[in-house]
């Protein structure tokens, strides 16, 4: 086939139900009968009751109107796509067991079946090149699929490192850093505000003047509010930036490139939600999301306080990293297990709620919480 057909969902089609866009589907093809709606022989009505739905039965029943076969063979003249067959995994009925080991899949089989990712090449850009619709992308992209190691996303070994991250790198960066905060934030409120300079000026002046120069009491008294409220802060990104960023499937441009955005961004984990070296963030990525956030924090509080705040958050966020890595693939403690089970859920049972990793606080604020 020279051309490659479109793969539509059944949504696709049922959003085209009027006389404006009227779409039908016959044996798993989809056509585009609008502009054939004043030529129909028995008038556009009756095509347009069927509008939006299969008419394989329809077509046949001699109680509406029987076709001949030059009928059927006009129908290519319409045709825009078929429909896609993909398989589901996901499901209501879905129950999260203790040791959760999933069956690897079949990535020759699983292409030949649902026509969307061949798990054997380069993940983005068949996106890029992607013939299926937005609908169709959702769909399949939130089926998980299992692999032993991880699926190449680039193609190129020298890109492809950038795309892994092992678990242990999040806390061995970012726990000194949110400790290098905290250290400023300390010192900011035993010496005033501006009594450090600029970390590009003199990186290392905190760490000088922490062994020359006592804390105080009342400074410790004022950061750690400060910090535990960035441990609350954080929660509620980690909520926010979940449900409104990685997941915003409604406003998704059907697009490939926006395709291509939205797998890099969350889609993957989705995807692939057992894939060791995706399953926390890369430091660049990472970086670059809370860049606005510590920027906001500077405009709103003064320096010390801004400092303790980023240092909670950024605490928070190796927590959360850390057990979103615990939750897919270790056994976990007795208190832990219900937490784990809840996040699961998220992945095997409605991705469309229970948002919160490391707590459901703010999906019990949101009612976006997923009984399990």
């Amino acid at each position: 086939m020279s051309k490659r057909i479109r793969i539509y969902t059944d949504e696709d089609v049922s959003a085209h139900s009027t006389s404006a866009s009227c779409w039908v589907s016959r044996n798993g093809k989809v056509y585009d009968v609008t502009k054939f709606l004043d030529d129909h022989p028995g008038g556009d009505d009756l095509i347009l009751k069927y509008a939006g739905k299969d008419i394989g039965s329809v077509m046949k029943d001699p109680e509406e109107h029987e076709h001949s076969e030059s009928a059927y063979d006009m129908m290519d003249g319409f045709l825009v796509g078929r429909l896609g067959q993909g398989e589901s995994v996901v499901s209501d009925d879905w129950v999260a067991p203790d040791d959760f080991h999933p069956e690897e899949t079949d990535t020759a089989k699983d292409y030949e079946k649902n026509q969307f990712l061949d798990l054997r090449q380069a993940m983005l850009p068949q996106l890029l090149s992607a013939n299926f619709s937005k609908s169709y992308y959702l769909q399949q992209v939130h089926q998980p699929r299992h692999l032993s190691s991880s699926a190449p996303l680039f193609g190129p070994a020298y890109l492809e490192v950038f795309t892994k991250t092992a678990w242990y790198v999040i806390p061995t960066l970012w726990l000194p850093i949110a400790g290098y905060l905290l250290v400023r934030s300390l010192l900011q409120f035993t010496l005033g505000n501006q009594a450090l300079p600029l970390f590009s000026v003199d990186p290392v002046a905190p760490l000088k003047l922490l062994l020359t120069t006592p804390i105080a009491y009342v400074a410790v008294a004022q950061a750690l509010p400060c910090f535990f409220f960035g441990n609350l802060v954080w929660t509620f990104l980690e909520y926010t930036l979940h449900r409104f960023l990685f997941h915003l499937d409604f406003y998704l441009p059907d697009h490939p490139y926006a395709f291509a955005i939205h797998f890099t961004l969350h889609g993957i984990h989705h995807y692939l939600p057992m894939d060791q070296l995706r399953l926390v963030m890369p430091p660049a990525l990472f970086a670059a999301l809370s860049y606005p956030f510590t920027q906001l924090a500077h405009t709103l509080f003064p320096a010390a306080m801004a400092n303790a705040i980023i240092a909670g958050a950024f605490t928070f966020y190796v927590l959360y990293d850390v057990m979103h890595y615990a939750m897919h693939h270790k056994r976990l403690p007795a208190y832990m297990r219900e937490v784990k089970k809840y996040h699961l859920a998220h992945h095997y049972k409605n991705f469309e709620l229970g948002f919160g990793v490391t707590s459901k606080i703010w999906d019990i604020v949101f009612n976006t919480v997923l009984p399990v």
